[in-house]
């Protein structure tokens, strides 16, 4: 597993459930958006300021988030994908 780094959020994309339009056609992974939300597996000890102090984080594991529609950088291990972000990255998370 992946250990972030400083401000840092590593987060398992939860894949959205088989979309079918009106119609009743299913649409295909490739036509699919990127999901945005996903749970916290790992996070950084937390950002480090100028002066030296490290700011603690407000995410935690096992939250479930949402996050920016492009930030972060995908990653896949062992058959899953997941996103590792910073923390300003993410914009929620799931009560």
């Amino acid at each position: 597993m992946l250990k972030p780094l400083g401000d840092r959020v590593l987060v398992e994309i939860v894949e959205e459930a088989e979309q079918k339009t009106a119609g009743g056609l299913y649409v295909p992974d490739s036509a699919k958006e990127k999901s945005q939300r996903g749970k916290v597996v790992a996070v950084g000890a937390g950002k480090v300021t100028d002066e030296g102090k490290r700011i603690p984080m407000d995410i935690k594991e096992g939250d479930t988030v949402y996050f920016a529609k492009y930030g972060g950088t995908e990653v896949s291990l062992e058959g899953k994908n997941y996103s590792l972000l910073s923390e300003r990255d993410i914009l929620a998370i799931v009560e």
